[in-house]
């Protein structure tokens, strides 16, 4: 933010300024994305299985799984979730009534570009955040890292 000061490096982290810049900006990261998908109706972790569902609709929960790398009991829940927002649907498997299929609900459709704005123009905006706030202060000096 213009007209704020830096916080100050603590004691701890004056040997690992990369570390802690790099901790600094996650967390300017996820402060951002998670404001950007509130605004679509989303929870961070959401985007995810949006995305891998818009590559290749109609995935089990097992395949979502292993491709974002969630909590197993994150993703059934964030999928009732978003089933309940309208975002898509969950079906039994036909070869197997246990296994439930996601896929992306047709009317009105997800907001694809919207969750694609995301990834593609937040970095900008977050190493931004992250300088304003002296994150990355003194990181390029060599005997730092």
């Amino acid at each position: 933010m213009p007209g704020t000061t830096s916080p100050e490096l603590p004691n701890t982290a004056r040997d690992g300024r990369l570390c802690y810049a790099l901790f600094q900006l996650a967390r300017a990261h996820r402060g951002h994305a998670a404001a950007m998908l509130r605004a679509l109706d989303l929870h961070p972790g959401q985007e995810l299985l949006l995305m891998q569902l818009f590559d290749r609709d109609g995935q089990t929960q097992s395949d979502l799984l292993e491709r974002v790398g969630l909590d197993h009991s994150t993703v059934p829940k964030s999928l009732r979730r978003m089933q309940e927002a309208g975002l898509v649907t969950r079906e039994p498997a036909p070869h197997d009534r246990r296994v439930m299929v996601a896929s992306l609900k047709t009317c009105g459709g997800p907001p694809g570009p919207d969750v694609y704005g995301l990834w593609s123009g937040t970095p900008r905006d977050i190493v931004g955040r992250a300088s304003s706030r002296g994150a990355t202060a003194g990181v390029g000096r060599s005997e730092h890292l």
